[in-house]
């Protein structure tokens, strides 16, 4: 017996497929609203070339998580450039307090912006 989720999922239109499945639901999107889109999101069309098998790998890891591969792709960048934005702050500070202790450790506006970054980091 189907659970009242699994029912009420069954019952859906969309999720059924009877809704956005075919080509009579297709149109061409126009290029005013997409521009409107893109520079409200502050997204850029790039281009890169990936291995066919890599991009095929993200489809079917995305297909899994239930979302399009292209938001997960900018999603993996995000994480990727915050957690090595993170590193990096990590080094310059780790540095700067090596350059402290060999100046003498004399305290500046500058140790002082350091050690507040390093506590919050």
């Amino acid at each position: 017996m189907n659970t009242t989720v699994e029912k009420l999922e069954s019952e859906d239109p969309w999720d059924a497929g009877e809704l956005g499945r075919n080509e009579e639901h297709v149109i061409v999107a126009n290029p005013v609203v997409c521009t409107a889109v893109d520079e409200s999101l502050c997204l850029q069309l790039i281009s890169i070339r990936l291995q066919r098998s890599l991009i095929a790998n993200l489809k079917l890891v995305a297909t899994y998580r239930g979302i399009a591969y292209q938001p997960m792709i900018r999603d993996l960048l995000n994480r990727f450039v915050i957690s090595e934005m993170r590193d990096i702050m990590h080094e310059l500070v780790a540095v700067a307090e090596v350059q402290k202790e060999e100046a003498g450790g004399a305290d500046s506006p500058v140790s002082e912006f350091l050690e507040r970054e390093r506590k919050r980091a």
